[in-house]
Parts: C-alpha cells; sequence; structure tokens
C-alpha cells in the first residue's frame, strides 16, 4: 500500500523546473506588445508627433539639395527617423517606473518569470516599437515625394533602428532611477534637449563652435550619424561609433545596478 501510495505522489508531484530561458518566450513577448499597442497616448507621442513634425518641417525644404545632390527633406526624414525611434524605445524602457510603483516587480517574484526574462522582454519591445517608428516615418516621407535607392532606405532604418538601442538602456535606466510621478517630466525635455544637440532638429552646422563640440558627446550624436552616413556619404567616423557604444555601455551598466538594487529589496 505504501508503494501504491509513493507512486500517486510521484504521478501528481508538480513540475518545478525553471522554464526555460528564465520565462522568457513568444507568449510573454506577446503580451507585452499588446499592452504597448493598446496604449494610444504612447502611440501617438512615439509614431503620430515625429510624422506630424515631419510634415511641418520638411516639407517646405522640397527642392533643397544636400552637397551630394540627394534632397534636404530625405535628410530631415531621418533625422526624424532617429527622433522617433528614440522615443519609442526609451518610452518603453522607462515604463518599469509605473509598474514598479504599482507593485509589479513584487508581483513577479511569486511567478517564474526571472527579472532578468522581464527585462529583455522589455527591451525587445522597445526595439520593436523603435522599428514601427522608423517605417511610419519613412511611409510619411515616401507618401510625399521622399525618393531614395533601396540600399539607402535600408542602410538608414537600420541605422535608427539598431542605434536606437542606446535609449532602450536609457529607458531602463531612467525607469529604474527615478520614481514612476516624475519619470517622464524628465524624458520629454531631456529627449528634445539631447535631440537638439545631437542635430536631429537642426543641424550642428548651424550651431555655435562650443556648442557643436558639446553635442559630440551627446548620446544622440552617434546615433544620427550612423543613421545619416549613408544619405549624406559621408562615412561613419570613429568618434561617432565610439559615442554610440560608450553611452551604451555606460545605460546598460548604469541600468543593470539599479536593476539588481530593486530586484534585491522586492
Amino acid at each position: 500500500m505504501t508503494t501504491a501510495l509513493n507512486a500517486t505522489t510521484d504521478r501528481v508531484a508538480p513540475d518545478r523546473r525553471p522554464p526555460a530561458l528564465g520565462g522568457f518566450s513568444p507568449a510573454v513577448l506577446g503580451i507585452e506588445l499588446r499592452r504597448v499597442l493598446r496604449n494610444r497616448r504612447t502611440l501617438a507621442f512615439t509614431l503620430i508627433m515625429p510624422a506630424v513634425f515631419f510634415l511641418i518641417f520638411g516639407l517646405p525644404q522640397r527642392g533643397q539639395q544636400l552637397p551630394n545632390g540627394r534632397a534636404v527633406t530625405a535628410y530631415i526624414m531621418v533625422s526624424l527617423a532617429v527622433y522617433a525611434a528614440m522615443v519609442a524605445t526609451t518610452s518603453i524602457g522607462a515604463a518599469v517606473a509605473t509598474e514598479r510603483a504599482l507593485g509589479w516587480s513584487r508581483q513577479l517574484r511569486l511567478t517564474p518569470l526571472r527579472p532578468t526574462a522581464y527585462v529583455a522582454a522589455k527591451v525587445v519591445t522597445a526595439m520593436v516599437l523603435g522599428l514601427i517608428a522608423v517605417c511610419v516615418e519613412f511611409v510619411v516621407g515616401a507618401a510625399t515625394g521622399v525618393r531614395l535607392s533601396a540600399d539607402v532606405w535600408l542602410l538608414t532604418g537600420l541605422g535608427a533602428w539598431l542605434g536606437s538601442l542606446v535609449f532602450a538602456a536609457f529607458g531602463l535606466f531612467v525607469g529604474y532611477l527615478f520614481p514612476a510621478e516624475n519619470v517622464m517630466q524628465f524624458i520629454g525635455p531631456i529627449l528634445a534637449v539631447l535631440a537638439m544637440f545631437g542635430g536631429l532638429f537642426v543641424p550642428l552646422e548651424v550651431l555655435p563652435e562650443v556648442l557643436r563640440d558639446v553635442a559630440r558627446f551627446t548620446p544622440v550624436y552617434g546615433v544620427g550619424e550612423l543613421a545619416r552616413a549613408p544619405l549624406t556619404g559621408d562615412g561613419v567616423s570613429l568618434a561617432a561609433l565610439a559615442n554610440l557604444v560608450v553611452w551604451t555601455a555606460l545605460f546598460a551598466l548604469g541600468a543593470t545596478r539599479l536593476f539588481r538594487r530593486d530586484t534585491a529589496r522586492v
């Protein structure tokens, strides 16, 4: 009888093996994406506003050309695609501040989902929304007359999208640094200032020399140079690449340290 009882216990014993990849899965990613796509305010801010900026500031420049003969409107379109991607990726990363305030971090400790898998889902979601933002900006540009060769479309889009990874890390850093009630108050002005100094709103050439020197050390500078290089034909400087790598590493390191501090106390 004891043998039969043990056999029954073995059959009903729960499977407590940790999930693969810490719980990161298409299902978790799908939940995150649906949450983002249902947030009308986020979509309006990240997808519609940059496109409206292009219609306001880009279309009046039709007919003007860069030194290599390409349209100035294409330059503005790519710059605003970078801006759209950086706003999109930052906003998703910073959403962790709201979730922390709601106690979501504590709830996650009761599930098989590992904290690192949760952060990975946030980063992937941010990059997906960043890709959508770039595509929307390019569709608006193409619909209003921007004409580029296929390789330039592809390379500038990849540069704007992949470069926005630095702002996914920045969003996580800010989200773990500030409380929910303050995070959006910081992000909006910060992104606007960074975009201006990164040459997204105005070319760096029109800024005073001192500001141009400062701009080269801002996080947006490397992303903007990377995205616009296929269009301008100037190539990507080592300084721009170093800028991109260093800022990504700094924000990722800062976010990791704050994340560990946060999960250690929940």
